[in-house]
C-alpha cells in the first residue's frame, strides 16, 4: 500500500503570506471569538475575573505604597495612579500567558490544514485587550468616585495603547514560538510575569528611581509604556523621562520586528514538532 504524506504549504513568497493573513481574517475571529466564549465559561463569577484581578491587586499596592509607605502620587489620588499602570501591565502579562500557549492548544488545527501560523498568537491578544478594554471600567470608576478629571493629554491614550499593543505581540510571538520547540517556557511564563511586576513601576512612580539609574531602568519597556499612561491619564505633574521613554520605544519596535521574525522563521516547523 502506498503511503500518504500530508504536506502543509504556506505561499511561495513572502508577499503572498501577508496576503494570506487577510484572506483568513474570518478565522481571525473565529479564534478570538471562541477564546473570549470559552475564557470563563465554567467560573460562578464569569468575566468578573477580569475585573477582580486587577482591582485587588491595585489594593493592595495601594495600602502599601501609599498608605504604609507614603510614597508620591504625582499629584493623583494614589488608586488611580496604581491603576494606570495596571492596564497597561495586566494587558501585556495576560497577554504572554495567552500567547505562550496559543498554539500548544490549536495544535489540532495547526496540524492539519494550512493558514498563517500568525493568526494564532495574534487572536490570543486581542483576547487580553478585551480583558483590557473590561478593567478600563474600573478605572472610570474610580476618577468618578475621586472626582477626577483628567486633562487633555487623554486624547493621547490610543497612542499608547498601540505601543501597550506592540509589546505584547513582540514578547507574545518570541514565547509562543519557543514554548512548541521547548516546553519549559510554559513554567518559565509565570516567572517572568511575577518578576516583572515587581521591576516595573506599577505600585510606585518611576520618577523615584534615582537618576543615575533611569536610563538602565528603561531598559524595560513597560517603564516607557507605563509612564505613557500615567502621562495620559494623570496629566497634572505627571512627566515623562524622554531619554528613557526613547529607549522603551525602541526596545519594543526591536522586540516587536525580531518577533515576527522568528515566528516566521521557525513556523514552518509547528506542524512537525507540535
Amino acid at each position: 500500500m502506498d503511503s500518504k504524506e500530508l504536506i502543509i504549504e504556506a505561499g511561495r513568497t513572502e508577499n503572498q503570506y501577508w496576503k494570506d493573513l487577510w484572506r483568513y481574517r474570518e478565522l481571525f475571529y473565529f479564534l478570538a471569538w471562541r477564546d473570549i466564549l470559552v475564557r470563563y465559561k465554567q467560573t460562578a463569577i464569569g468575566v468578573t475575573w477580569s475585573l477582580i484581578r486587577p482591582f485587588l491587586t491595585m489594593v493592595v499596592f495601594t495600602v502599601v505604597f501609599g498608605k504604609l509607605a507614603k510614597l508620591p502620587s504625582e499629584g493623583a489620588p494614589y488608586p488611580i495612579l496604581v491603576f494606570a499602570a495596571m492596564l497597561p501591565w495586566q494587558f501585556f502579562a495576560s497577554a504572554l500567558a495567552e500567547c505562550s500557549e496559543s498554539l500548544i492548544s490549536n495544535a489540532n488545527l495547526i496540524s492539519k490544514v494550512y493558514f498563517p501560523r500568525l493568526i494564532v498568537p495574534a487572536s490570543a491578544v486581542i483576547v487580553s485587550f478585551v480583558d483590557f478594554l473590561m478593567s478600563g471600567t474600573i478605572m472610570l470608576a474610580l476618577m468618578a468616585w475621586y472626582n477626577f478629571v483628567p486633562s487633555w493629554r487623554i486624547l493621547t491614550l490610543p497612542i499608547f495603547i498601540l505601543i501597550a499593543f506592540a509589546a505584547s505581540m513582540g514578547v507574545g510571538l518570541w514565547l509562543s514560538a519557543l514554548n512548541v520547540k521547548y516546553r519549559d517556557f510554559r513554567y518559565v511564563v509565570p516567572f517572568l510575569v511575577q518578576f516583572g511586576l515587581y521591576i516595573s513601576p506599577v505600585g510606585f512612580s518611576s520618577s523615584l528611581v534615582p537618576e543615575q539609574w533611569r536610563m538602565l531602568y528603561s531598559l524595560n519597556p513597560m517603564v516607557g509604556v507605563i509612564d505613557g499612561f500615567r502621562w495620559a491619564i494623570l496629566g497634572g505633574k505627571s512627566t515623562i523621562y524622554l531619554p528613557g521613554f526613547a529607549i522603551s520605544m525602541v526596545l519594543v519596535g526591536l522586540l516587536l520586528a525580531s518577533g515576527v521574525w522568528y515566528f516566521r522563521k521557525t513556523e514552518r516547523t509547528f506542524a512537525d514538532v507540535i
